[in-house]
């Protein structure tokens, strides 16, 4: 346990860096999802390697999610009959994502993000605002397409992360047709879900740096309770925005990386 607390040096340097970039995340992620662009590197920029700061961004981003999911569930923007089995395929697609990220190198999916998000962009800029309303579509056909995203996108939150809520809430939006406000909820119920599951796994294999973890929920909290408040109020005039800056700097990042 005490090598979990601290499996490094704590320094005040450290400690700064990670509130503030978890806050700057988290507010992001509140708004449209995607913060691990953010809390990510924010770890790495700390002295963390690899593995250490993915496991120990899902135990901050776990508490400040958690947030800004209650926010949502209280303003009643939830549709549980979707999102109960979401939840439980979340949790099972992170934890698978976490034993392959623990076994494989990551250089593979970022290849593949690079084709993806050109195409997730051109989707966001042909759209002019994402719904406020529901569209039509059958009921079986929608549990279907969400509960899939909610395996498959859990599985990669759980093997990489950024850009996760991104992802979800343009899925839940424009293939199953649920208006942004409950498709916010729902993602926030899936990306709690699947934090917990990558979390999990992370604590299991002891890849969890628990005292700065807990530090930079401080500024997740904070982040999560603006962030989610302004998605609630403003809707698609500030999401749409949002998404379209985190797949900007998630194409940066990856490219960064590669090169």
């Amino acid at each position: 346990m005490q090598a979990m607390l601290f499996p490094m040096a704590l320094t005040l340097r450290m400690v700064l860096i990670v509130v503030v970039g978890v806050f700057l995340a988290s507010f992001v992620d509140g708004v449209a999802g995607g913060g691990g662009i953010i809390s990510v590197p924010t770890y790495f920029l700390a002295g963390l390697p690899a593995h250490l700061a993915l496991g120990t961004n899902k135990l901050s981003s776990c508490i400040g999610t958690a947030v800004s999911t209650g926010r949502f569930i209280k303003g009643g923007y939830v549709d549980w009959k979707l999102g109960v089995p979401s939840i439980l395929l979340a949790l099972y697609g992170a934890h698978l994502g976490t034993k392959l990220q623990l076994m494989l190198d990551e250089q593979y999916l970022k290849w593949l993000l690079l084709i993806v998000l050109p195409i997730v962009a051109f989707v966001v800029l042909r759209q002019k605002q994402l719904p406020e309303e529901r569209g039509e579509i059958a009921p079986g056909r929608q549990m279907a397409i969400v509960w899939a995203a909610s395996l498959i996108v859990g599985a990669y939150d759980g093997f990489y992360g950024p850009g996760t809520g991104t992802f979800l809430i343009l899925i839940f939006c424009q293939l199953g047709r649920l208006d942004l406000r409950t498709a916010s909820g729902n993602v926030k119920l899936v990306n709690l879900a699947s934090n917990i599951g990558a979390l999990a796994t992370s604590l299991m294999n002891g890849k969890v740096f628990i005292v700065l973890g807990l530090i930079g929920a401080v500024g997740s909290i904070l982040g999560h309770w603006l962030g989610s408040g302004l998605a609630i109020k403003d809707g698609s005039k500030i999401v749409r925005p949002i998404i379209l800056l985190v797949l900007l700097l998630l194409a940066i990042k990856v490219i960064t990386e590669l090169l």
